[in-house]
C-alpha cells in the first residue's frame, strides 16, 4: 500500500503544522481523560449508582462516545481544540462522523494492546508528521490549527 500524503502540509516546507503536535496530543489525551472522568461520574447517579460496579466499562463506552462524537463535530476532541490541534483526513479535509468512527476504534484497538500503543507513541514522537499507527492507517494527521 502507497501512502500518499499529496492532500497534507509538507514537515519540510510548512514545519509550523506540525510543531509541538506530539506533546500536544499528549496533554490533550490527559485533558480528555479527565473529562471522560467527570462524565462517567456525572452519568453514575442516573444508573442508580449501579455504574460504580462496572465503571471500567462505563468508562470505555462513555470514553467511546465522547471521542467519536467530539471528532465527528469539529475533527477535535475537547482536549484537542484547547490545545490547538485537529485531525486531518487523506484528503485533508475535516473527519466526518464514519471516519471519527474509524479514528475511534483504532485508537480503542491501539489502547487494547500495549505493544501496539507503544509502537504508536514512537512513531507519533519519531516520524514528520507525528502519525500514530492509525493515523497511518486512516492516512489522517493530527495538525496545529490555523
Amino acid at each position: 500500500m502507497t501512502q500518499s500524503f499529496a492532500n497534507h502540509p509538507d514537515p519540510m516546507r510548512a514545519p509550523q503544522f506540525y510543531a509541538s503536535v506530539p506533546s500536544k496530543r499528549l496533554i490533550a489525551w490527559i485533558i480528555d481523560v479527565v473529562f471522560t472522568v467527570v462524565l462517567t461520574l456525572l452519568v453514575i447517579p442516573f444508573t442508580a449508582f449501579i455504574g460504580i460496579f462496572f465503571f471500567p466499562v462505563l468508562f470505555m463506552l462513555i470514553g467511546f462516545a465522547y471521542r467519536t462524537l467530539t471528532i465527528a463535530a469539529s475533527s477535535a476532541t475537547w482536549g484537542m481544540r484547547i490545545m490547538s490541534i485537529e485531525l486531518r483526513d487523506e484528503q485533508g479535509a475535516r473527519f466526518d462522523f464514519v471516519k471519527a468512527l474509524l479514528h475511534t476504534l483504532g485508537y480503542s484497538f491501539s489502547l487494547a494492546f500495549i505493544l501496539i500503543q507503544v509502537v504508536s507513541i514512537v512513531m507519533m514522537v519519531g516520524s514528520a508528521r507525528g502519525q500514530s499507527l492509525t493515523d497511518l492507517a486512516l492516512g489522517s494527521v493530527m495538525i496545529n490549527r490555523r
